[in-house]
């Protein structure tokens, strides 16, 4: 079975240097609680959480600070007990040094516990929305770096039958290792969360992928597998290649299975998961935590001390490089993720989100000066790499002329920003900047026109209130003129009635003219 599926390849791909052995030398370290953590409302896909604490408040640990916005939102616990000092804009981890608004919690020092939910060690006779809404509580997102909310992933009704759970575990990435290390000394959690998702999707097989640089986290995974007599769940080894971590890379490695463009592995019978997110399920559910922390990879020749570290999520960038030993002298630039898909930061005073799986620390020659761009010389290197099977150049014109609709003919949104065709361009075109460029357009269009149209749709509205109002009004006094007229054309009819009622309105009027007469003194 797993000789048959290594025939199964992806297009394209690069052979990297991992930079791997860096910081996987020592076990994973936990970190102390800084004292002061801050906490983005919006470190996932979709919609930022909102604040369910003031100013003032007292805190515990695991404590809901922001609950879910929405459908696909993601909740947020304190990470340790606490004040709440701040709630609003702080730095967040973006190219641009944005700020973004943030809850901001000043440690006691105490690290208390609130009162946390029961759990669900029975979790095989639960109903799976019990279990979905377990997660969607702790608030667990993809560690992988995609940051998708995994409860609105795991709910597959509506769709096609799961058959087959990909756990990834390829971290093909150089220089982060956040996952080796997780499998290597958790991987009986990893597996407990395999069993957790495979009930969710009612997966009756479990692929997990890893690459062959991670011969020791492959064999502790063998060993978790074969201790719970999991037969359904197979390690497979998979070649070394970047990027085959990319989710619909892995699956077509596993299975060979190709997920349809702008379609979800969902539609092919396959969900993917991060062995770092399967964890945190299995916190959720068996021991009933919330996600407030992670590993995360701290490396590259421009920090002392490389390794992986167990970090309170809130903490600040600085903070962390400092408990690593600090900066080395041959530092140059500090990126957010790997050097291929990752992006540097400008300063280091930016949070650990649950997003965060590597401070690279890059020397020099690690992150070396980019050339000047060069006009491109239609060497078609760029094709032959793109593991999406795309047309990187033809991308790439439409999007620099900002020809977007050309850009999405040519399928942009199927470009997974790997790198491969920038590392492989002998012009140095730095091609997944212009892709980025080009999304980014387009959604600030789509919102515009969004926008618009409700904008229109509410003037629509109005619009038709106002006349829905004035037909009522003119209904209204139509009904009243015929009731006039009707009861005119009866008095009509009837002259005598007529001439009754004529004398009467007289008397009544005679009436009325007269003034009242005097009361009689000591009346009878």
């Amino acid at each position: 079975m797993a000789d048959a599926r290594k025939d199964w390849s992806f297009h394209g791909g690069v052979h990297l240097d991992d930079h791997k052995a860096e910081s996987t030398g020592q076990p994973v370290r936990r970190l102390p609680i800084p004292d002061r953590l801050t906490l983005p409302l919006h470190q996932h896909i979709g919609l930022s959480a909102e604040p369910v604490v003031r100013v003032g408040d007292l805190v515990k640990k695991g404590q809901l600070v922001a609950q879910a916005s929405d459908y696909v939102s993601a909740s947020i616990h304190a990470p340790t007990s606490g004040r709440v000092v701040g709630i609003g804009p702080q730095a967040v981890p973006h190219p641009s040094g944005l700020y973004d608004a943030c809850i901001v919690i000043e440690s006691d020092g105490k690290d208390a516990w609130t009162d946390l939910p029961e759990p669900m060690t029975d979790y095989a006779t639960l109903p799976t929305a019990d279990l979905r809404e377990r997660i969607r509580w702790a608030g667990i997102v993809g560690l992988g770096g995609a940051a998708f909310p995994t409860a609105v992933k795991v709910n597959t009704s509506g769709q096609r039958p799961i058959d087959t759970l990909v756990i990834n575990a390829a971290e093909c990435e150089p220089y982060i290792t956040c996952d080796d290390m997780l499998m290597r000394e958790q991987a009986a959690d990893v597996v407990e969360g395999i069993g957790i998702l495979r009930h969710l999707v009612g997966a009756r097989q479990c692929l997990i992928g890893i690459e062959d640089n991670k011969p020791e986290a492959a064999e502790a995974l063998r060993q978790a597998l074969s201790t719970k007599a999991d037969t359904g769940t197979e390690v497979v080894v998979i070649p070394t290649l970047y990027p085959s971590g990319g989710e619909k890379q892995l699956i077509r490695l596993l299975t060979g299975r190709e997920v349809p463009s702008h379609g979800l592995p969902a539609a092919v019978g396959v969900l993917c998961q991060n062995v770092a997110t399967a964890v945190a399920v299995a916190d959720a559910v068996l021991r009933g935590r919330p996600l407030i922390e992670r590993v995360i990879t701290v490396t590259g020749r421009g920090v002392r001390q490389p390794g992986n570290f167990r970090v309170a999520i809130g903490s600040a960038a600085d903070f962390v490089i400092a408990q690593s030993g600090g900066y080395s002298d041959a530092v140059r630039q500090l990126i957010l993720g790997g050097p291929m898909m990752g992006f540097a930061m400008q300063h280091d005073q930016v949070p650990v989100t649950k997003a965060t799986n590597c401070l690279l620390a890059a020397a020099q020659d690690e992150v070396p000066a980019h050339p000047a761009e060069r006009p491109c010389i239609r060497c078609g290197e760029c094709v032959k790499v793109c593991p999406a099977q795309l047309l990187p150049q033809q991308i790439f014109w439409h999007a620099r002329a900002h020809d977007f609709d050309k850009a999405q003919d040519y399928h942009l949104f199927d470009c997974i920003e790997c790198g491969c065709c920038a590392y492989v361009c002998p012009a140095h075109i730095p091609l997944v900047h212009y892709y980025r460029f080009a999304k980014t357009e387009i959604w600030a269009q789509e919102r515009e026109r969004e926008k618009s149209d409700l904008a229109r749709r509410r003037h629509e509205a109005r619009v038709a209130r106002i006349e829905r109002l004035e037909q009522e009004r003119k209904a209204r006094l139509r009904q009243k003129k015929e009731a006039l007229e009707q009861k005119s054309g009866e008095s009509a009819a009837d002259p005598k009635k007529a001439a009754i009622e004529a004398a009467m309105r007289r008397v009544a009027a005679k009436k009325a003219a007269q003034p009242p007469e005097p009361e009689t003194p000591g009346g009878e």
